[in-house]
């Protein structure tokens, strides 16, 4: 009798094992910017790759530094950001592999309408930048370990003065909630233009600086490490990966517009994520 009660224990054990294993199987988690979320980007993407597929990807929106890090401990299956140097690091350090160019955007400088620093226009964005230190005028910095917090210091490093003046604010929150901020106290800050155009229907704010080729901004997908962590689903990461970067997911990123306008442009077919 004992050996039977241990014998039905063991296989009961054994199919809940493999009943979890299998819903496991069918849920990816995904790490991403704030700005693919914010701008919409995701919901109209994700329920087609879920559809074909008949997986769930659980989307966690969070800073790239943040989604970095969460890759490397193991703690999601794939990640989505847009800051090529860390990226380069992730990777070179055994923790991502594959990487893979997406999308790209860019970055731009919005403000208030009176513009206190006078930069509307300004073709660059060093010199934009160094206005509104010049003139003390209110700067909203994410400050989040983002990458588009991580593209903003380093655009202060090429100016005069850096962010060294009182009117500099580091916020420590997401795209969404900068711009709101940034709204409310008529403040200058740097966006992605994804969320932007997403968001600029709501705000009092206009842009003003863009086009300068350091404001490029590229995202890559990079599947996190099975060797360095057992229980990443990296079945299910490849096939994310894959279809990001295939021509359905591809046109779909092209073809995704707010108002008519294109937030993100597909660049799987070109070398665009070192820039």
């Amino acid at each position: 009798m004992k050996k039977w009660i241990t014998g039905a224990v063991t296989v009961a054990v054994l199919a809940a094992s493999s009943a979890m294993c299998a819903a496991e199987e069918n849920i990816i988690r995904l790490a991403t910017t704030t700005s693919t979320y914010n701008s919409g980007l995701l919901d109209k993407l994700l329920p087609e790759f879920e559809k074909i597929h008949k997986v769930k990807v659980q989307v966690i929106a969070v800073g790239t530094g943040k989604a970095l890090r969460m890759g490397q401990a193991g703690d999601v299956d794939v990640v989505m950001t847009h800051a090529p140097k860390s990226e380069k690091k992730f990777v070179a350090s055994g923790y991502g592999v594959n990487p893979r160019s997406v999308m790209y955007n860019d970055f731009v400088i919005v403000g208030p309408k009176a513009d206190p620093a006078n930069i509307k226009g300004k073709e660059s964005v060093t010199s934009a930048l160094e206005g509104i230190s010049d003139k003390n005028a209110t700067f909203i910095s994410r400050g989040d370990d983002s990458g588009t917090h991580k593209k903003e210091l380093s655009l202060w490093a090429e100016t005069a003065k850096g962010k060294l003046f009182t009117n500099y604010k580091e916020v420590g929150q997401g795209m969404g909630k900068v711009l709101q901020m940034a709204d409310e106290l008529e403040a200058y800050t740097i966006t992605d233009r994804g969320t932007w155009l997403a968001y600029k229907s709501r705000m009092q704010l206009i842009l003003l600086v863009e086009g300068d080729t350091r404001l490029f901004n590229p995202y890559q997908i990079i599947q996190i490490n099975p060797e360095k962590h057992n229980g990443v689903n990296s079945i299910g990461a490849k096939a994310l990966s894959d279809w990001f970067v295939s021509k359905v997911g591809q046109e779909m990123i092209n073809d995704f517009r707010i108002n008519n306008e294109a937030l993100f442009y597909g660049s799987a077919n070109a070398d665009v994520a070192n820039n």
